[in-house]
């Protein structure tokens, strides 16, 4: 968990205020949800690994004997009713199970806003870090997914970020894949997260993972894997039927292939600095994907800098009733240290530097007057070394300077000069 000084956090404040834009010129609307969510509805299965990464509130009122019985039993659930969210996808859901009468049918939503993981910290991964949601509940078909993956392209070029590939998948011909090697219902989920490991244990490591609990569908895995890993060490496969086909074996399922070619053909008008490719190894972690997911590479970026996908079953177990629905999430954190934002100088902002022996009303109301004018205002006590508070003033975005002596009275005694 960080601090931001003045500079960093209005650099924050202008990349996020340029994804909102984007999100909003793209139909979707701003919501808020509490930090804390229920203890249950965060551990109920839908959060993958990153339950276990949870943040737990302390019950009110426990007893230090109350501690020590949950302690002995390893019962959380005894010491905790609440948890700091880990993702906005929960809440969201949460959310709309609770208001749905007073939203659309197809609800477009944003969600800006912090999370918390008890990670262990490194670059680019920290425990409290922003996420830029966009999802939509409501609609079945793909043009979900086309309306996500266009309007995060957009952000993305907006914000100057280029050579970013989205590498897309399907659920469906994961575990199509899974079952053309023979891997048993059960055995899929531990499956699933060996390949997510690909990129850092390779096909071999996968494999050695797996052959633990089964020797002879790892193996087959292994031969589909090599056959693959060319294709995704050169950037992906082009999503067309018959590229994809020529990497899967038969008898994967060929709607899912095909929804896969209809998708790209549909995302025709994306940012010359946005890719998309098929990528039949790409997972993603969390439990509650049920179709198409997504992920944003970016050459300078060691991890992905973006996700998401199809997520039809999960407002279900809070609504009763199946709605499906769609998002994609910018890791804002990644993203952010990988652009750069000219610097943001209003020709509205004023740095008012005053002699000791100004008189403070009329300082004061020269200030409300520059305010008044639609101005940003900040007073300096003059200092025989101004070089220090100037450059602070530059860089949180002054651009103009005048001096307020004794004498001086109205702002129209003033004379401004460019700072810097």
């Amino acid at each position: 968990m960080r601090d931001f000084l003045p500079a960093d956090k209005a650099r924050r404040e202008r990349a996020l205020n340029i994804i909102r834009a984007v999100y909003r010129a793209h139909g979707f609307d701003e919501i808020e949800t509490p930090v804390v969510e229920d203890f249950e509805r965060l551990h109920s299965g839908l959060g993958g690994d990153n339950e276990k990464l949870g943040f737990s509130v302390l019950k009110r009122g426990l007893t230090h004997d109350d501690l020590s019985a949950a302690a002995a039993h390893g019962d959380a659930h005894a010491l905790a009713d609440l948890g700091l969210r880990f993702d906005l996808t929960v809440p969201l859901a949460r959310f709309y199970a609770s208001h749905r009468a007073d939203l659309p049918n197809v609800f477009r939503a944003i969600q800006i806003a912090p999370v918390w993981r008890a990670e262990r910290p490194q670059k680019g991964r920290y425990r409290q870090f922003v996420q830029c949601d966009i999802d939509i509940i409501g609609d079945d078909s793909q043009r979900a997914e086309v309306e996500l993956i266009t309007a995060t392209s957009a952000a993305l070029d907006a914000l100057g970020l280029r050579d970013c590939t989205i590498r897309v998948n399907d659920r469906r011909i994961l575990h199509g894949l899974l079952h053309f090697c023979g891997f048993a219902h059960e055995r899929m989920p531990q499956a699933l997260i060996s390949i997510d490991k690909l990129d850092k244990i390779g096909v071999e490591g996968v494999i050695a993972e797996l052959s633990e609990t089964g020797a002879d569908a790892a193996s087959v895995l292994g031969g589909v894997l090599e056959k693959i890993a060319p294709h995704i060490a050169a950037g992906g496969v082009p999503m067309t039927t018959a590229d994809i086909l020529s990497v899967l074996p038969e008898g994967i399922d060929p709607d899912a292939v095909a929804a896969m070619e209809t998708l790209a053909s549909a995302l025709t008008n994306l940012p010359d600095g946005v890719t998309v490719r098929f990528d039949p190894t790409l997972v993603r972690g969390m439990g509650y994907y049920t179709g198409t997911i997504f992920e944003i590479a970016h050459p300078e970026s060691g991890s992905s800098v973006g996700g998401g996908g199809r997520y039809d079953g999960m407002i279900g177990r809070f609504l009763g009733t199946d709605v499906p629905a769609a998002g994609f999430s910018i890791g804002f954190e990644r993203v952010v240290d990988l652009i750069a934002l000219a610097d943001e100088r209003s020709a509205d902002s004023v740095v008012l530097i005053h002699e000791a022996d100004a008189h403070l009303e009329s300082l004061m109301a020269i200030k409300s007057a520059l305010i008044a004018d639609g101005k940003r205002v900040r007073l300096e006590r003059r200092a025989k070394n101004l070089n220090p508070a100037l450059e602070r003033a530059a860089e949180a975005g002054y651009s103009q300077l005048a001096f307020v002596t004794h004498e001086t009275k109205a702002v129209s005694d003033l004379v401004f000069k460019p700072l810097g």
